[in-house]
């Protein structure tokens, strides 16, 4: 009997979850099966995770696998219809211990071939905090799951189901744990993050956590939060961002547009102005702060006027990294409905937003040029610094030490620093 192979497509929270399921896997003794952990984000990743179970098929004749993850959450008849496919689980059967237990051994049982139920209905947090994934740098800490807003263009929701919080007492006994294994960065990571606490009693906020994981785990010397909506940043964590310097001056905003029309036919909740506001106020509170930001191009109604309100935001919030998608249609989403950009301008639109990006963060690399950072080593060779910068060493240093470097110099993607 061998071990089943995982396979992880989409975010980071889904690479968090696959971790959490090997546990359960063993735990359970399912053995000779693969898991395919999907992402729902896009047409295209439903795609993707379709011609991957193909590919696992083809290349294990007869193998047993079982599709879970986002897309067999809002999909499940789509892989279920798969000859390929031997069990389709939804995102909340997936961390469950019963789950995996109806599946060993070797998947021989009474288990339903579809266990995907409704999981806008679920409302407590999965129990399944795991320590140390990531690498020997960093650790992921998820805080929470779920999404209560409904953006016309995102299935998510339906996939990952409302808002569920992580305690913070919870938290931060792992983050102890983390740091007491000897990881020196911890990340924050939710698929809605400025929304946690307000599920929980007295509805604490996002900036209420990090200040108490900053006071309760002195040792821990950086922490970084992954992507949040700006216009939900509270008090708190606006203040932690602007005078704890061991948490990292890097946010990833959740802006996907530049135009107030657009940005209305989405759904969001902030207009152009408030992401500007924002970024200036935080960054003349920070100077060392560094913006990264989801940029969709091509959404539906889009006019070349209003898409290059989104290449001027770039400059006007002073954006580093872009992360930019070429808007797909989801079936069920409002913005499916709507009056469609032609694919080719799509792709030309996602084209020049993705030359901009390459073109700002160069510009940060050359200002980095001469200056001295302290570096989280990720490998031998390669670590980031504070802002989430890439530095290359010509000699192998400690993995998961913090080094101070000057830097030589830059490739347009990665800094150089000396031997």
């Amino acid at each position: 009997m061998t071990p089943p192979v995982f396979t992880t497509l989409g975010c980071r929270l889904n690479a968090y979850e696959t971790e959490a399921m090997k546990d359960l896997a063993q735990a359970a003794g399912v053995a000779n099966a693969h898991v395919v952990n999907t992402c729902a984000v896009t047409a295209e990743a439903v795609r993707k995770a379709r011609q991957e179970i193909r590919r696992i098929a083809r290349e294990n004749p007869g193998a047993s696998i079982i599709v879970t993850g986002c897309a067999a959450q809002t999909e499940p008849e789509t892989f279920a219809a798969m000859p390929e496919v031997t069990r389709v689980i939804g995102n909340h059967e997936k961390m469950q211990p019963e789950t995996w237990a109806g599946m060993a051994p070797d998947l021989i049982g009474e288990t339903e071939r579809v266990q995907v139920d409704d999981i806008l209905s679920v409302r407590e947090t999965a129990g399944h905090l795991i320590d140390g994934f990531g690498t020997r740098a960093r650790a992921y800490v998820q805080v929470q799951n779920g999404c209560d807003h409904r953006c016309t263009f995102c299935i998510i929701p339906y996939g990952r189901g409302n808002s569920r919080s992580v305690p913070a007492g919870v938290v931060v006994e792992q983050i102890k744990r983390l740091v007491g294994a000897g990881y020196n960065e911890v990340v924050l990571t939710g698929v809605d993050l400025t929304s946690w606490g307000a599920d929980l009693p007295a509805e604490p906020k996002l900036g209420d956590l990090v200040r108490r994981i900053l006071k309760l785990v002195p040792d821990l010397q950086r922490l970084r939060i992954s992507s949040i909506d700006s216009v939900e940043a509270d008090p708190a964590l606006i203040e932690a961002i602007a005078t704890e310097p061991r948490l990292m001056p890097h946010l990833h905003l959740s802006l996907q547009a530049g135009d107030d029309m657009i940005l209305k036919r989405m759904k969001r909740r902030h207009l152009r102005d408030d992401a500007i506001r924002f970024c200036e106020e935080m960054r003349a509170a920070r100077p060392d702060l560094i913006y990264g930001a989801d940029i969709i191009a091509g959404f539906p109604t889009e006019t070349e006027e209003m898409f290059e309100n989104s290449l001027k935001l770039v400059e006007e919030c002073g954006l580093t990294w872009l992360h930019v998608f070429p808007y797909s249609p989801r079936k069920g989403t409002p913005a499916a409905r709507m009056p469609q950009v032609a694919k080719p301008q799509i792709k030309e639109r996602a084209a020049r937003l993705r030359a901009l990006g390459e073109t700002v963060a160069a510009r940060h690399l050359a200002q980095q040029v001469g200056r001295d950072h302290r570096v989280l080593m990720e490998n031998p060779r390669m670590g980031r610094t504070e802002q989430f910068t890439e530095v290359v060493f010509e000699s192998d240093r400690p993995v998961g030490q913090i080094l101070p470097a000057r830097i030589l110099g830059h490739d347009g993607r990665q800094l150089h620093a000396g031997s």
